[in-house]
């Protein structure tokens, strides 16, 4: 599934609209029911308003009514190739905080299909601000 996921990711990043930076992201999340949500960077020339890969799975996912994922892959690279790990923002890591056990979700960083680290959430965001802290 690993490998399914990071392929998917790296089709993702031909949608990426990413003309500052020109470096694109692609993202598939897996829900734990089988389901695969992608996603691509989105900027904008506020770039406040810019959108991540990774949160544009997620939010796509519970706009559906799917809230448990098992893990995400994600891909990047200036002008869509791929030469190194690309890890989540720290806003990306608070978002899967929020609907993302921290000790199960896994995040996989890949520089291709054959190519790539796995991370549990709780390691990217140690004392993670989450719903168990707020007592849900």
């Amino acid at each position: 599934m690993i490998e399914t996921l990071i392929q998917k990711a790296i089709e993702q990043m031909k949608f990426s609209y990413a003309p500052y930076s020109n470096f694109k992201v692609g993202a598939a999340l897996l829900s734990k029911d089988g389901q695969i949500f992608t996603g691509c960077n989105i900027e904008n020339s506020a770039f406040g308003p810019s959108n991540c890969a990774e949160r544009t799975a997620i939010f796509k996912a519970v706009s559906e009514g799917v809230r448990d994922f098992k893990m995400i892959a994600l891909v990047g690279g200036k002008d869509g190739v791929i030469e190194d790990y690309c890890s989540p923002c720290g806003v990306c890591r608070q978002v899967m905080a929020e609907f993302c056990d921290l000790d199960e979700f896994q995040v996989i960083v890949a520089k291709s299909v054959k190519d790539y680290k796995v991370f549990c959430l709780g390691e990217l965001l140690p004392e993670a601000f989450s719903p168990k802290t707020l007592g849900r």
